[in-house]
């Protein structure tokens, strides 16, 4: 009986004892991408652009990391966006780019974004692109309006 007891005895212990551990132990924290790449501008804003006319924005950065990065991939918050990047290790202290493609097929106001993941970081950096794309016929007008206000004395 006493070695039943004993057994027990060993069992409830040994359980608590883990149980503790489990509970005590520091919890998983997060790593940002942030902390291992600076980008000089995390948005753009396009102003006014016309219908039909793509345009780009290069987002650069610096791995300011001990250690190489890489970057896993770019997604964009639409098909209208085509985002490029590097696709090898960017050592540390290196300077590259992503490359923020927009379409203009909609004449509206628009505003998108571009995550970037790195590998083996938890937590992805984002990037915006906003602006307005106008018809063909609001651009001329547009454009007009901006050539008569620079030749008003006084205007820059």
């Amino acid at each position: 009986m006493k070695k039943v007891i004993s057994a027990l005895s060993l069992l409830l212990v040994s359980t608590v004892i883990f149980a503790q551990t489990a509970a005590t132990s520091a919890p998983h924290v997060q790593k940002k991408a942030e902390d291992f790449i600076k980008f000089k501008e995390s948005s753009h804003n396009f102003g006014k652009i016309k219908h039909g006319v793509p345009v780009t924005y290069d987002f650069y950065f610096t791995n300011t990391s001990d250690q190489p990065i890489v970057i896993e991939y770019a997604s964009a918050s639409c098909g209208c966006t085509t985002p490029t990047w590097p696709q090898g290790a960017i050592a540390k202290g290196k300077t590259d780019k992503i490359t923020a493609g927009f379409n203009a097929g909609s004449v509206a106001p628009f505003n998108k974004t571009i995550t970037v993941k790195l590998a083996g970081i938890d937590i992805p950096v984002v990037l915006t692109i906003t602006g307005e794309v106008l018809s063909a016929e609001e651009y001329v007008k547009y454009e007009a309006s901006k050539g008569k206000s620079a030749s008003k004395p006084g205007s820059k």
